[in-house]
């Protein structure tokens, strides 16, 4: 009787076992991925600003592999499509999103996006508006703006060179001052000419800027635009090229000098990982060389290895803080005399309000707002 008892005691646990394995019963259930998007102004393989910050998005794929389920919304143009995107990623589970242009989460509606969506963490680039589920991060590009204008005061004979830009925002005017200022470096006396787009990528646009300004005489170009389309004319005609966020080299092989860069992958993890694990917290944050957030492209061969070595030096006394891109004295476009000896501008609110050139600059600050 027992031997019976025992054997039909192991077909039901055997039994029950295979109705455990079948459905899955005591194992605990994979954890959905964490889903996270991006929204670029451009195209996700444009040559330049949208194209880092989509290598940052496959950064983060890459070391959280099904962790994470990213997606990424392209050629947002004007700010005016964001509250439509951002409603139909939050629509579709999306619990972050990165805004990777300037007033994508910032200013009239866009701005109080944060409000509307209260579960979702937002993350702008450029901007300034920090709440409780809104961050900003950007970094010092004017550091490694002015270490490319070294690079492009060198290349030039002239002293004349020749740069492209989309918006007269804070951001670029300070841009324009600080590829000035490293150009005047390695080429006393150098003049920079504007010429302004009025959108972040437009390569029609760019290209013709690029004619434009190597009919007024420039003997080297320099961009704050988002393309490579300058930098294929500019091989084209055998003027020397500096790019802009990305490493562009293969759009001009001959006649690339370099580019400021950005490490938008090492904070795109970083932030990712907070958010997922419950330690993120709101914050703006402006990298720099020091911490591997900004950086220079590989020189093309033009830049010989004089200019490389003045590079070099700048690039150690910026890091230790010996030196400052924007410390007097600095005078503008009249000889007026905006920071004076011993003083420095700060990032904010120096920096984010700059509306002024800088004496050398030929060209006027477009009152052009970026759309929406």
């Amino acid at each position: 009787m027992r031997r019976k008892v025992v054997a039909a005691g192991l077909v039901l646990a055997v039994a029950i076992a295979g109705l455990v394995l079948a459905t899955g019963g005591a194992a605990k259930p994979e954890q959905e991925p964490f889903k996270v998007a991006w929204i670029y102004p451009g195209p996700h393989n444009d040559g330049g600003w949208a194209q880092s910050h989509d290598d940052g998005r496959k950064y983060v794929v890459k070391k959280l592999g099904s962790k994470v389920q990213t997606t990424y919304k392209e050629s947002i143009f004007s700010n005016a499509q964001v509250p439509q995107v951002v409603a139909g990623l939050v629509r579709d589970g999306y619990k972050m999103i990165f805004g990777c242009s300037f007033g994508n989460f910032e200013n009239g509606v866009n701005g109080r996006l944060y409000q509307k969506y209260p579960d979702v963490l937002f993350e702008q680039a450029t901007g300034l508006q920090v709440k409780k589920n809104q961050s900003e991060y950007f970094g010092a590009g004017e550091d490694t703006i002015y270490l490319s204008g070294m690079a492009a005061g060198a290349a030039s004979k002239k002293g004349l060179i020749g740069y492209i830009v989309p918006f007269g925002i804070p951001e670029v005017v300070r841009h324009i001052n600080a590829f000035a200022l490293g150009a005047q470096v390695t080429h006393p006396g150098a003049r920079v000419k504007l010429i302004w787009t009025n959108a972040w990528y437009s390569p029609p646009k760019e290209t013709a800027a690029a004619q434009n300004l190597i009919a007024a005489g420039v003997d080297v170009l320099g961009q704050n635009v988002d393309s490579p389309a300058a930098g294929v004319y500019a091989e084209k005609k055998g003027i020397p090229w500096v790019g802009y966020d990305s490493n562009a080299q293969k759009s001009a092989p001959t006649q690339w000098l370099t580019a400021a860069t950005y490490n938008w992958g090492s904070y795109y993890l970083r932030r990712v990982k907070a958010a997922m694990n419950g330690t993120w917290k709101p914050g703006f944050y402006y990298g720099s060389i020091k911490d591997g957030f900004t950086g220079l492209a590989p020189y093309g061969p033009k830049v010989k290895a004089k200019t490389k070595a003045q590079i070099a030096a700048k690039r150690k006394a910026i890091v230790s803080g010996k030196f400052n891109v924007f410390q007097g004295p600095l005078f503008d476009q009249k000889g007026k005399l905006m920071v004076p000896a011993g003083k420095r501008l700060k990032v904010l609110p120096d920096l984010y309000a700059m509306q002024w050139l800088v004496k050398g600059v030929i060209g006027n600050v477009s009152k052009v707002a970026p759309p929406g």
